[in-house]
């Protein structure tokens, strides 16, 4: 069977053979010489078959070689294309760098061999190098229908049309980063993620919606229907997902009734939640410090009582309470910008939102706060860090309950809060001071992760990224960005050149702790195939969605 490999029961196309290498470096094959080496793609996934194990390896480079220089110095005319085939294979030949990920023993009498192992060696020469077969992706991620319900399906490796799983209780259980350029599809990667998180119910989400692009409905990203629009999480799972939202008006226009409407009031604000503002208001340390003057007198209504002050009254209540007038000024000057949101309020009449999210998060419920036309970078970090600090120390509450009493009744379920422009509450400077530094350094201590959403990560605090646990990585062109994403990985440089030839849409590279290791993959469609799989509403018949809308109610709350 020319071009099968039949040695120990294997059958994947034989592509070449490994002719150099390191453990450290990587290695090197050669191609066979009936192989296209343009059928070589960055990131391919393929199978070193060694005499004790087979290595399961990423495609890192390809290059052209020759063992006659002359030859290339005489190449010859595109129109022989005899001389071309006789000198290929011979006089020339094709290079295919490889970056081993992990091993697995042929045979595993020791128990302590079973299953995908980091890799500690390295195949002899001449070890066959075979494509990998789907046997090969389920052995190593898993298959979405497990008994133990974990595998969710993200996609499928180049080239192939089989599975490549994340295991979402591993995912649930550190933070998380989607990456990549502008237009690259990362709301898309997003939403993906969050199914899967959602359909399998390994964790309860707060998602900040910036864009409007989760919860009902959004402008479609990638190819598959004709429609516009693509469906959002309340849509594929009912009543799972709530919708807040900072501007009802705007989320009834697009055809969805909020399920509660947000309004924030000045007492509910603390100097915490101002201080990450620096940049974005511009005020100097000096400000803030006033700001904490003003709290050491008048506590929770310290904003409240600033923000009625007027023109000289500004001067003179800075004299009175020890602080700077001129920082005193410009601090009153700057939060002046929020009486122009209409989700500030000086009292709330109705309840407590963060009260409110509590309930639907405690009842397994998913939260997506809808910003609407409220887009501005300062009403975004603003709601999320007051938001977020507020839940956060609920969930510490709950833990250290949990950790007294040890009773699973008293378990915190795992929560995940999304956040988009992730470099905004988590640069260096930001981190030290926002919640979400705090929340990605305790990692899963108090049940509360974050999945990161940007595309500058090289914008985001060094000890933050230290701390995320798995990384989806679309296109990144900056250097820079593409160093902050490989920060604390091995093999750096193999998957350096794996981001950067990446496709501008549909593809990205997952490595992390959600995967036993990296791999790229086209990503799923988000079609009507997929609404079905995730049991979409909208996709079963009236009888149907009806008795499935009553069984996860009853889910949720209970009967009657």
């Amino acid at each position: 069977m020319k071009g099968k490999a039949i040695q120990n029961g294997r059958r994947g196309r034989r592509i070449g053979a490994v002719t150099r290498g390191s453990l450290v470096e990587g290695l090197e094959m050669k191609l066979d010489p009936e192989q296209n080496i343009e059928d070589m793609k960055a990131g391919k996934f393929v199978v070193i078959e060694g005499d004790k194990n087979d290595f399961f390896s990423m495609v890192t480079d390809m290059r052209l070689d020759a063992n006659n220089q002359d030859v290339l110095l005489h190449p010859p005319a595109q129109e022989d294309a005899l001389l071309r085939q006789v000198l290929s294979g011979t006089s020339t030949y094709n290079i295919v760098s490889l970056r081993p990920m992990l091993m697995m023993a042929k045979d595993a009498g020791d128990p302590e061999l079973e299953g995908p192992r980091p890799v500690k060696a390295i195949p002899s020469h001449f070890s066959l190098v075979q494509e990998a077969e789907e046997e090969d992706v389920a052995k190593i991620f898993g298959r979405e229908g497990d008994e133990q319900g974990k595998y969710f399906s993200i996609g499928t490796p180049l080239d192939m049309d089989t599975q490549v799983c994340i295991d979402t209780i591993r995912f649930a259980e550190r933070s998380n980063g989607i990456f990549g350029k502008t237009g690259t599809g990362k709301s898309f990667l997003t939403r993906l993620a969050l199914c899967g998180l959602i359909h399998f119910d390994k964790a309860v989400n707060l998602i900040f919606d910036m864009h409007n692009e989760y919860g009902f409905k959004a402008m479609k990203e990638t190819g598959g229907s004709n429609s516009t629009f693509v469906k959002g999480l309340k849509q594929l799972f009912g009543p799972k997902v709530a919708i807040f939202s900072l501007d009802p008006q705007s989320t009834r226009a697009r055809g969805m009734q909020p399920d509660y409407e947000v309004y924030i009031s000045y007492d509910q604000i603390s100097v915490e939640d101002i201080a990450p503002l620096q940049d974005e208001l511009k005020l100097n340390p000096t400000a803030v410090e006033s700001a904490y003057l003003v709290y050491a007198v008048y506590k929770d209504r310290w904003l409240r009582t600033l923000l009625a002050l007027e023109g000289p009254d500004v001067e003179e209540f800075a004299r009175e309470i020890g602080a700077h007038p001129g920082s005193l000024v410009a601090l009153h000057r700057k939060l002046k910008r929020l009486e122009s949101f209409p989700f500030m309020v000086s009292r709330l009449e109705g309840g407590d939102v963060v009260d409110r999210i509590m309930q639907y998060l405690d009842q397994g419920i998913n939260v997506v706060l809808e910003f609407g036309q409220q887009t501005s970078m300062l009403s975004y970090l603003l709601v999320a860090n007051i938001i977020a600090r507020r839940i956060h120390e609920m969930y510490v509450k709950k833990s250290e309950r949990f950790y007294a009493t040890q009773r699973p009744e008293d378990q915190p379920r795992q929560l995940m809060i999304t956040i988009e422009e992730a470099h905004k509450f988590l640069n260096p400077s930001a981190a030290k001071q926002t919640i979400f530094g705090v929340i990605a350094r305790e990692m899963r201590k108090y049940y509360v992760s974050l999945l990161i959403v940007d595309q500058r990560p090289s914008s985001i605090d060094d000890e933050v990224l230290s701390q995320i646990g798995t990384r989806i990585t679309a296109l990144l062109n900056d250097e820079k960005d593409i160093q902050a994403v490989l920060t604390g990985v091995s093999g750096t440089e193999g998957l350096r050149s794996v981001l950067a030839s990446l496709d501008s849409k549909q593809q990205a590279l997952v490595m992390g702790h959600a995967v036993p290791m990296p791999v790229v993959i086209r990503t799923r469609n988000y079609d009507e195939k997929f609404y079905s799989d995730m049991g979409c509403l909208d996709e079963l018949p009236e009888k149907e969605r009806k008795e499935k809308v009553e069984a996860d109610t009853v889910a949720l709350f209970g009967e009657g």
